[in-house]
């Protein structure tokens, strides 16, 4: 599902490529001795703060997760009319990680579709920390999704008519073509990357409609399906790849006929966590494997709230949310709702043709701030990569953009980072696993947004979008000191400092 209304590239290591340590100090004592940008009539101040790191990627495209000028913290001169004051006392949720979905379009494009050196690279550039975007978090289908390359698959297929509750045909084969193997270079470039799993539908004889496409699970099969985590568990764990979480299903209150999907209850997932999954993973010796609850939209927030208010709360971490419909503060209602569980937020795409300045602007506004503001303890969007076709698609989103698009019509394929790219990046190469969120001013949609985290190194980040239409000046201030900063129109910036 997608949302339909939805309107310099980045150097190796360009964390530390902007210049020597020399020319940056000269060039923030120029900044802000001087005249610190946003108030270039402002009196001279006295640097008493450390340097910040400083990168931009503006609406017009022409800053793309590019390296800008350091700026430093000091004291006196004057201050703008906006203050984002950056408290690292107040500490809030921990964060997982930033990411998207390998899903066996997204595999099979990459594996199959780009050289080798073309692949090595785009590995690096997804998710190196310091020559790409750092992605630390993967949702991956069990099974087909409604991207795959050749049509629904699960992992213990049998012929029309048959059943195998004993899952005596259980394999995850498919996967060690071309998933397994790519999942294995994620972890090597990054290896703090987290890994969750769930289905979008079990294998079609569990189904009251004998179809991975809709229907739904019959509970006399439940015992089996509970067993098919566990395997799969178990067998990726085998192939070196462990698993940080599963949710019971993709999107339970979506059902479809054209692709892989089902209708799960509230009340049915409650008892299939309860009284199957929660128990067999624990025998299983599987028990900090977290569950996730619910996996579906901000509309919703009474089906959450009933899995965490029956027994299977014993056992789930908490809750999954998409974008697709509703607002992101329902994240903060469950967490009223249930202080003592986690939030998650997992899935949302991009849509083709949209406006680069609005999409950034939206992703910004619900995603990295909002989700982020809201408790989520991730970001994951949807596929990885896709095609110039959006694609390949088995019955889902037409026009679903990935992270990067592949472009298989050129020989060799050429690549496109999307906006997804540059705005995940914008967390994701910053805030590492372990990192807190911490409290800062904002004001507002429409003004100046901002969310701030403390890694477990001490370093502070602090994102900050320019929603409006004209440049915004703004100060930051942290530990009695400050500095001013400009930002164009529909434009982000992350400030690091240490």
């Amino acid at each position: 599902m997608t949302r339909s209304d939805r309107s310099s590239d980045i150097q190796p290591g360009s964390r530390a490529s902007v210049a020597p340590l020399a020319v940056l100090a000269l060039l923030a004592m120029t900044l802000c001795f001087v005249a610190c940008p946003g108030d270039k009539s402002a009196p001279p101040i006295t640097q008493t703060g450390p340097n910040v790191q400083v990168v931009m990627t503006t609406g017009d495209q022409a800053k793309l997760l590019a390296p800008q000028p350091t700026v430093s913290f000091g004291q006196g001169g004057s201050q703008n009319a906006l203050v984002i004051a950056v408290d690292a006392n107040t500490r809030f949720q921990q964060m997982d990680g930033f990411g998207a979905s390998l899903t066996d379009s997204s595999a099979w494009l990459i594996w199959n579709k780009l050289d080798s050196s073309q692949q090595a690279a785009l590995m690096q550039q997804l998710f190196s920390p310091s020559a790409g975007i750092g992605i630390s978090f993967l949702r991956q289908p069990m099974g087909a999704s409604d991207f795959a390359v050749g049509g629904n698959y699960s992992y213990d297929d049998v012929a029309a008519g048959q059943t195998d509750p004993g899952l005596v045909n259980f394999s995850i084969s498919h996967d060690t073509a071309y998933i397994i193997p790519l999942l294995s270079q994620a972890r090597t470039v990054n290896p703090a990357v987290k890994i969750v799993a769930l289905p979008w539908s079990p294998p079609a004889w569990m189904k009251t409609n004998e179809s991975m496409n809709g229907g739904s699970t019959i509970a006399a099969y439940y015992p089996s399906l509970a067993q098919y985590f566990v395997k799969y568990l178990q067998a990726y764990q085998q192939q070196g790849i462990p698993t940080y979480a599963i949710s019971v299903q993709n999107e339970p209150l979506n059902s479809t006929t054209s692709y892989p999907s089902e209708y799960v209850s509230a009340a049915d997932e409650s008892d299939f966590i309860a009284n199957h999954l929660g128990p067999a993973l624990n025998s299983a010796g599987l028990g900090q494997v977290k569950i996730f609850g619910y996996e579906h939209n901000w509309d919703n927030t009474s089906y959450p709230e009933t899995i965490l208010s029956s027994p299977a709360g014993n056992y789930v971490a908490g809750t999954a949310f998409h974008c697709y419909a509703g607002d992101v503060s329902a994240q903060s209602t469950v967490e009223a709702a249930y202080p003592g569980k986690d939030l998650w937020f997992t899935e949302c795409s991009g849509t083709v043709g949209s406006n680069f300045a609005g999409d950034l602007v939206w992703n910004s506004e619900h995603l990295m701030i909002g989700a982020t503001r809201n408790w989520a303890r991730s970001v994951s969007l949807w596929n990885l990569a896709l095609d110039q076709n959006s694609g390949p698609t088995n019955g889902g989103c037409p026009h679903c953009r990935g992270i990067v698009t592949i472009d298989t019509s050129a020989s060799p394929a050429t690549i496109t980072r999307n906006i997804e790219y540059y705005v995940l990046g914008h967390l994701g190469k910053f805030v590492v696993p372990g990192a807190r969120r911490i409290n800062s001013t904002t004001f507002g949609a429409g003004s100046i947004e901002d969310v701030a985290f403390q890694n477990p190194d001490g370093s502070i980040v602090l994102f900050v979008l320019n929603a409006s239409g004209t440049t915004q000046a703004f100060t930051v201030s942290w530990k009695g000191t400050t500095f001013n900063y400009t930002l164009p129109a529909q434009s982000v910036t992350t400030f690091e400092w240490k």
